[in-house]
């Protein structure tokens, strides 16, 4: 509940450019992907810029445009999302941008990303 607060209080005063860290890591699989959801569609309806930082890469291929991977505090990689506005998250062309994420990580080694919308 205290995520929906925080979202909806962001919301409130209409901002440009929202920051999200972390904002669905305390909810159930559920609840996340509801939120997920209602992130993607205020985005597509409202056409705001989002910087969401998440562990999760599926979280992140299904709310970003660009996926920038870092480590070490530095950009390492950058990826293009070109999924459109309406996502499968079972879908194979969400697959293959997941697997090439995946591949980065492999190739960089994990430390953190962001995705932006």
């Amino acid at each position: 509940m205290q995520q929906r607060a925080a979202i909806a209080c962001a919301l409130a005063v209409d901002p440009d450019i929202i920051f999200m860290d972390e904002p669905f890591g305390a909810l159930d699989a559920l609840t996340r992907i509801k939120m997920q959801d209602e992130i993607s569609n205020i985005q597509r309806l409202q056409k705001k810029t989002i910087l969401f930082v998440t562990h999760d890469i599926e979280e992140a291929v299904f709310l970003a445009d660009r996926i920038v991977i870092m480590a070490h505090g530095k950009i390492k990689s950058s990826i293009q999302v070109n999924l459109g506005e309406h996502r499968n998250r079972t879908g194979d062309d969400f697959s293959r941008v997941r697997n090439t994420v995946f591949a980065e990580f492999e190739v960089l080694g994990y430390t953190s990303f962001a995705a932006e919308r």
